[in-house]
């Protein structure tokens, strides 16, 4: 008998099919742990928590992904990163962030998700936000749009006008990293309401018309962003919303950035 062909790798209807089940699967894990409710977390390098669940999610992702195709090469929060000099010839790889939210975990507000994003000549062409907590995923691809599942229900396309210019805005922030650059900046515009939430849930609540605007000015990381921005990229109503957002850089950290609005702004240090 001949094994059935794989999934080819890319933007396409079978491998969206396929990201959300890996994505679901490390949310299985997560909500495994997180259930129980004794998860202790412990502090990184860099100062960020981690726990067990985080590398529980990264170690089902991992395996998945390397079944699926071992070629394509992964970066993903929890693992060693390789030099740039290795990582500038690669033309497409996975960027993985097992656990975002790891706060929000801790503090058990649900508001965490799985981030699995394939990145393409800079581009997230193939994305994943998945909170297993809430039981809402939402997944994308260039050309298939944004689209949301609650439960067992039937994904629903989502979209995301941009606002007129000078229409009061409804701002999604984060729960757990505001700054004094954000306070300034929203003091320029007209504030119709501030929502905030954890996560690149963020990303989403723009992307299906919740918000009208994320700013973010303050660090993050490639893996924190690449799945929500692929969400929010593919949510316009033909084509692709821009995004400042660039990837694969020497170093992986952006400084600010602002996705939605009635224009992408100017950001330092975004891409």
């Amino acid at each position: 008998m001949v094994a059935p062909a794989m999934t080819a790798v890319g933007p396409n209807t079978d491998s969206l099919a396929r990201i959300t089940e890996i994505a679901r699967a490390a949310g299985d894990a997560i909500l495994s742990i997180y259930e129980r409710g004794i998860d202790r977390s412990h502090t990184k390098a860099d100062g960020s928590p981690v726990t067990a669940a985080d590398h529980a999610a990264e170690r089902v992702i991992l395996d998945a992904l390397s079944s699926w195709d071992a070629s394509i090469p992964v970066i993903s929060e929890e693992a060693d990163l390789p030099p740039y000099d290795i990582r500038a010839t690669w033309k497409r790889f996975w960027l993985v962030d097992p656990l975002d939210g790891t706060k929000e975990f801790i503090s058990r507000n649900g508001e965490f998700t799985v981030n699995i994003a394939l990145i393409e000549n800079g581009e997230p062409v193939l994305g994943v936000v998945y909170a297993p907590a809430l039981d809402v995923m939402y997944a994308a691809a260039r050309g298939l749009g944004a689209w949301r599942t609650e439960a067992n229900g039937q994904p629903t396309r989502i979209t995301h006008t941009r606002p007129s210019a000078g229409v009061p805005l409804t701002i999604v922030e984060s729960r757990s990293h505001g700054s004094a650059e954000l306070e300034a900046f929203l003091s320029g515009i007209d504030v119709a309401a501030r929502v905030r939430i954890g996560s690149s849930l963020k990303f989403c609540w723009v992307a299906d018309g919740r918000a009208d605007i994320y700013p973010r000015l303050g660090p993050t990381m490639e893996w924190d962003v690449a799945a929500g921005d692929c969400v929010y990229r593919n949510s316009a109503v033909e084509g692709q919303h821009a995004s400042p957002l660039t990837y694969n850089k020497p170093d992986l950290r952006n400084e600010s950035f602002i996705v939605g609005g009635p224009e992408i702004r100017a950001t330092a240090g975004a891409a």
